[in-house]
């Protein structure tokens, strides 16, 4: 029987970061995962980042997490999305090849002090005294450890279907989890389906890309990860083509052997990213689907068709994907499939995504609702670290508090918050219009916001240390010379800036947030603004532009947290307090708020109801109201 201080279950995305982190933090951790050889498999699309998603990815770095750094070893095209909009809502994308993508995840988990990875199943959880203490692995092993992170992907009783067929499995070739899922069911958690899909893989040789346009990436390529100088993979193009009429009727044709319509699957699917069958049921009047042709290697042919995920039978989708223009003598290597798992409800989670019915088991990804690699990265993230926390304060060090990241602080905040608070109906995918302080949240600001809780928590290499602390001081120093520089409304009329005569002083630092006037401009005025070097000075554009809507946002930020820091101390007694109505009572027993902010979300929740648990709260020793 061995032992460790957390012991990780799964070594896909968030597997690898909840990994990497507990180790980061010196706990003794242990990744179990089936294959050694599928850690950091990329079992969808060929692809990291995008609206939202690249957010969270940037975020991930600033904790000095494994994605960004790993996406940019493997990355063949880098472009960054919505540029034409403002930066609070532009994501950073890269298409990655799946070989050096996977390569890279490895070489960085081989490479991780105080992290061993076993190559097993996990069969049971080991509990004692109502605590998750270690697993059994299918070798009949036991392993013991102070926290457990369960990621488990598709993996929980995973059916893959093909039209009729059907055939159990996590994804292709590997086979589901069916034990650990019928432990989690038995231990009576609140449990439930959901369905995610893929699309079938092309032969690039087979395709005639002079039909198709082009899609370039941006140059230069701007990696993902603070620590990266530059891109070195050889960069490629994707190219766009569209679905068409006759590609719907063939599709409407066969609906019936949709596995989603003939009542085969009855899980539900991700809204923000359907299948062609949903595309084409659900926007009867659109004539035409886009999808991009990405290549998923250097050193292969293999073309990921994004936007056509299906599960329709093999002969209808060589039909459909023949009737598409540049496609007509495609060849599928592998067909397209939907694929059914068990996920837990979020709302039986706390913000560490520790689980409430049992201590010590900690969940990440999509086994919390949610779709994509980002989303599941930054949860293993966080899962990660509040295992090692965890653990910690299983010994002797108690001293160490939770690590939850607020929704004002970060996507990564959002998401969470999401989850736990409201749960989920439909596979759970990150926008940046999830985020109420986005114009702070932004992907270019992401180590500002982060690294000094990272920090913090000691949790950040020293290479990222001494990097965030360089820029830091970069960008005081550029900050303190715009603001220094001066100049009056006839002085800049002179110089040919549009200004107005009211003969009011300006910096160089509010002369930045004029849409007419850009950093050339007052760098001909003041030639000390050239030798700030280029990443500095985006920022320092970036903050000037947004100065006067961030003073705004941050009063906002802290009469929200204000109201909402209020912290209810864990297994706190609702079921005692006089005055609330049985059904705020039960909700509370229930949901187990652990500020009075999530308590005052549940639904049907007073503002009386709320003063009278404010007085009880209070009344608690342990209770820290961080607010006033």
């Amino acid at each position: 029987m061995s032992g460790y201080d957390v012991i990780i279950i799964g070594g896909g995305h968030a597997g690898c970061e909840a990994a990497s982190a507990s180790a980061r933090l010196g706990a003794k951790t242990a990744l179990v995962t089936h294959h050694i050889n599928s850690i950091g498999e990329m079992s969808c699309n060929p692809a990291i980042g995008g609206l939202g998603k690249g957010h969270l990815v940037r975020e991930i770095d600033a904790l000095d997490g494994l994605m960004g750094r790993v996406a940019d070893a493997g990355g063949i095209q880098f472009r960054m999305l919505n540029k034409s909009k403002g930066p609070a809502v532009q994501g950073p994308r890269a298409q990655a090849d799946r070989k050096l993508y996977k390569a890279a995840m490895q070489k960085a988990i081989a490479e991780t002090p105080n992290l061993e990875v076993i190559a097993n199943g996990v069969e049971d959880l080991i509990l004692q005294q109502g605590k998750v203490t270690g697993i059994i692995l299918s070798s009949g092993e036991q392993l013991m450890a102070g926290a457990i992170v369960l990621t488990t992907g598709t993996f929980l009783n995973g059916l893959i279907h093909i039209g009729t067929e059907r055939i159990p499995a996590g994804r292709m070739g590997e086979k589901p989890s069916i034990a650990l899922a019928d432990r989690l069911y038995d231990l009576g958690l609140s449990m439930g389906r959901l369905k995610t899909g893929t699309p079938p893989r092309l032969d690039g040789k087979t395709i005639n890309w002079s039909e198709l346009a082009e899609q370039p990436g941006d140059c230069p390529p701007v990696p993902f990860s603070a620590l990266t100088s530059k891109i070195t993979n050889e960069q490629i193009c994707c190219h766009i083509t569209h679905t068409n009429e006759q590609t719907h009727q063939i599709i409407r044709d066969n609906i019936h052997q949709a596995p989603i319509y003939n009542k085969q699957i009855e899980s539900t699917g991700p809204r923000y990213c359907p299948s062609i069958e949903d595309k084409v049921v659900r926007f009867k009047d659109r004539s035409a689907h886009q999808i991009f042709l990405e290549p998923e290697s250097l050193d292969n042919n293999v073309i990921y068709p994004n936007g056509i995920s299906t599960s329709l039978p093999e002969d209808v989708q060589k039909a459909y994907v023949r009737s598409i223009k540049g496609l007509e003598k495609a060849v599928i290597l592998q067909s397209g499939y939907a694929i059914e798992y068990d996920y837990i409800d979020a709302c039986e989670l706390y913000p560490t995504l520790e689980n409430r019915k049992l201590p010590h088991l900690f969940c990440a990804g999509q086994i919390n609702g949610t779709t994509g690699y980002e989303e599941a990265a930054a949860q293993g993230l966080v899962a990660g670290l509040n295992a090692a926390l965890c653990a910690g304060r299983s010994g002797a060090d108690t001293s160490q508090q939770d690590f939850i990241i607020s929704r004002t602080d970060a996507y990564i905040g959002v998401m969470i918050d999401d989850l736990v608070r409201n749960g989920i109906s439909e596979p759970y995918r990150m926008f940046t219009s999830r985020a109420e302080y986005r114009l702070k949240l932004r992907a270019d600001n992401a180590d500002q916001r982060l690294t000094p809780l990272g920090l913090k928590l000691g949790c950040i290499g020293q290479e990222r240390s001494s990097w965030f602390f360089d820029k830091i001081a970069k960008l005081q120093a550029g900050d303190k010379l715009l603001r220094s520089l001066s100049l009056t409304p006839n002085e800049g009329k002179k110089a040919g800036l549009k200004i107005n005569q009211d003969g009011r002083q300006r910096t160089a630092f509010e002369l930045l947030s004029y849409p007419d006037i850009c950093w050339a401009d007052l760098a001909r005025l003041w030639p000390a603004l050239d030798e700030i070097e280029s990443s500095i000075r985006t920022s320092l554009d970036v903050d000037a532009r947004y100065d006067v809507y961030l003073k705004r946002q941050e009063r906002d930020i802290r009469n929200y947290n204000k109201e909402q820091e209020l912290k209810i101390p864990k297994g706190f007694a609702f079921s005692t307090i006089g005055g609330l109505s049985n059904e705020i009572r039960q909700k509370l027993e229930s949901q187990q708020p652990m500020t009075l902010g999530q308590a005052s979300k549940i639904d049907g929740m007073t503002p009386a109801a709320l003063m009278i648990l404010i007085g009880h709260i209070k009344k608690q020793p342990s209770a820290q109201n961080t607010g006033s």
